[in-house]
């Protein structure tokens, strides 16, 4: 059975990690590469035109044990006061120990530092983002070509796909009352509880004179909600689909929509052209929701019904006719779900099925195995 699963980093890694241990399932991970926080931020600075590698990392931890090099070298972190001769030697101990190839991409990546010094801050990188950083530039800037580059070197059963053609995007997200979340680090961070009512995909990131006169006007009636939907709309970047990405969601015997960070993970991806499409094509006969099994700064105040109606918009299905679920998932930990809907058992003509799903362990997170089997 083919599964394609929408997600991001870490949201719903425990559910695929689950399927991916699943006798007979084929697993493919459809992720975007908007992320731009902190040092992925940097580097994305650093190498303009590149997206963010952060989530494609996490995501080819799924089938690594923690004892696992290859998951060290992913996600170990550079230290403070980290060099460039610091990170010429850690080189030579990835080409003794690690995965063939992972220090072929760290040399293309170092070869760049040393050729433009004092342009990034090498505190707190993630290992593993440099040497996606280091197959971008060794295959031609081409972001597609180094995901499938890096599954290669990590030995990912997954099929890992970014959602669009790889060009450079920055993630930004309207508010209700016409304030603007400049940043996809902003809309993941903490906010106060007004509604987000819209996602844009810009061109090129907002400068810190867009920041101010988007989000703090000196005369805020001057720069309604509409107005400034419209100054974004006119700055959108030109995506265009992962053609792989199309196929293997119209190819899927289940389409999985995980759970993650809504507005930055998840809905983006949903706007990529053609997206809606193939879902409204797809073969699957099941079209499963997972609710969040706990909250995210981006949904306060939102019910569960509501997260699934945001998912049916932006799939260009709302009242979900074709339909693009068929079933929802949720955990009694997470988003309320309004009253009445579980006595009906279903939304929008999707099934609704509540369950115990949260890892006592790790709150806020899904128990894998149990979500899978519901």
């Amino acid at each position: 059975m083919s599964v394609a699963m929408f997600g991001g980093g870490r949201g719903g890694a425990s559910i695929a990690r689950a399927l991916l241990r699943t006798p007979g399932v084929e697993l493919s991970l459809l992720v975007n590469g908007y992320d731009n926080g902190l040092s992925t931020g940097a580097l994305r600075r650093y190498l303009p035109g590149m997206l963010g590698p952060s989530d494609f990392r996490k995501n080819l931890l799924l089938h690594l044990d923690h004892g696992d090099p290859r998951r060290t070298l992913l996600e170990h972190r550079l230290p403070q006061g980290t060099t460039a001769a610091d990170l010429d030697a850690l080189i030579d101990e990835v080409a003794a120990s690690g995965p063939p190839g992972a220090a072929r991409e760290l040399r293309v990546f170092a070869a760049r530092l040393a050729a433009r010094p004092g342009g990034l801050d090498l505190a707190d990188c993630a290992l593993g983002n440099l040497v996606f950083a280091g197959a971008y530039l060794r295959l031609g800037e081409d972001f597609n070509a180094a995901v499938r580059a890096c599954a290669r070197i990590f030995g990912s059963p997954v099929r890992l796909l970014n959602v669009t053609g790889g060009e450079n995007a920055f993630l930004v997200a309207l508010k209700q009352d016409g304030r603007v979340l400049a940043d996809e680090a902003d809309i993941v961070g903490p906010q106060d509880a007004g509604a987000i009512t819209g996602l844009f995909l810009l061109r090129d990131p907002l400068t810190a004179r867009d920041r101010a006169d988007l989000t703090h006007p000196a005369d805020p009636s001057a720069r309604p909600a509409e107005r400034v939907r419209d100054l974004l709309a006119r700055r959108s970047a030109e995506i265009t689909p992962n053609p792989e990405a199309l196929r293997t969601v119209i190819a899927g015997d289940l389409i999985v929509y995980g759970p993650g960070t809504p507005h930055s993970s998840l809905l983006p991806s949903y706007l990529t052209p053609g997206m809606a499409e193939a879902v409204a094509a797809s073969r699957a006969a099941a079209r499963v929701f997972v609710v969040n099994a706990g909250g995210d700064h981006d949904i306060q105040g939102l019910t569960a019904t509501d997260l699934v109606d945001r998912t049916l918009a932006y799939l260009g299905d709302p009242g979900n006719e074709r339909p693009t679920i068929t079933h929802v998932l949720s955990s009694r930990s997470g988003p309320p779900v309004p009253a009445g809907v579980l006595d009906v058992g279903s939304w929008a003509g999707a099934r609704w099925v509540s369950a115990d799903l949260e890892d006592p362990a790790r709150p806020g997170a899904h128990r894998g195995p149990r979500t899978a089997e519901a």
